[in-house]
C-alpha cells in the first residue's frame, strides 16, 4: 500500500506532476472499468464458456504524455503500461488486489475527484469490494444479493461514461445466472 509520506514526498520531488495539474489529468482521463465477461476457452475440448466480473482502472494518454503515465504508475506503485497505437499508450491497473489495496486508497484519501468523476468511482470502489470479498469462487458460489448488487451497480455507472452502451448485451447472460445462485 502507498504510504502517504512517501507519496507527498514523491511528488515535491516530481518534476512532471504538481498535484493541481494531476487531480486535474486524473478527473479528465481517468476510466473505472466495471465489466460482465463472457469468455471462450477455444483451446479446449468443446470450447467451454465462462462468465466472469472484471474491474479495471485506465488512463489512455497519448506518447507525449509517457512520461506523466509512468510518473502516475511510479505513485500508484503498480499497474501496466501498453502502447495502443504509435501515437497512443495506455496505463491500466487490472489485478483485484491492486486495485482494492492501491487505486481506492488513492483516489478515497488523497486525490479527490470532480463531482461526476467521484460519483463514477463511488460505484465502481463499491463494485470491486464486492469482487475482492468473492476472489478465487466461481460465480455459483457467490451471494445472490452481491451478485445483483454488481448489475444494478453496473446499470447505475453506464450514465457516467462517455461511450455509453446502448443495449446491455450482457444484461440477460448476468440475470441468467443470478437467477441460479442461492
Amino acid at each position: 500500500m502507498l504510504l502517504v509520506s512517501n507519496f507527498v514526498k514523491y511528488i515535491k520531488n516530481s518534476t512532471v506532476l504538481k498535484m493541481d495539474n494531476l487531480n486535474n489529468f486524473l478527473n479528465q482521463t481517468a476510466c473505472f472499468d466495471l465489466q460482465f465477461r463472457r469468455d471462450v476457452r477455444y483451446k479446449r475440448t468443446g470450447s467451454p464458456v465462462y462468465y466472469s466480473w472484471k474491474a479495471q482502472f485506465v488512463i489512455v494518454g497519448s506518447l507525449d504524455e509517457e512520461d506523466l503515465l509512468r510518473e502516475i504508475q511510479g505513485i500508484i506503485g503498480c499497474g501496466k503500461l501498453h502502447y495502443i497505437t504509435v501515437k497512443q499508450l495506455r496505463f491500466s491497473v487490472q489485478s483485484i488486489d491492486e486495485l482494492h489495496n492501491n487505486i481506492i486508497p488513492l483516489f478515497s484519501e488523497r486525490y479527490p475527484l470532480s463531482e461526476k468523476k467521484k460519483t463514477d468511482f463511488e460505484l465502481w470502489a463499491k463494485a470491486v469490494g464486492i469482487l475482492y470479498q468473492n476472489k478465487g469462487k466461481s460465480l455459483s458460489q457467490w451471494p445472490k444479493d452481491q451478485f445483483s448488487q454488481l448489475i444494478e451497480i453496473q446499470k447505475a455507472i453506464q450514465k457516467f461514461k462517455a461511450k455509453r452502451v446502448q443495449s446491455a448485451k450482457w444484461l440477460p447472460v448476468a440475470k441468467a445466472v443470478l437467477e441460479h445462485l442461492k
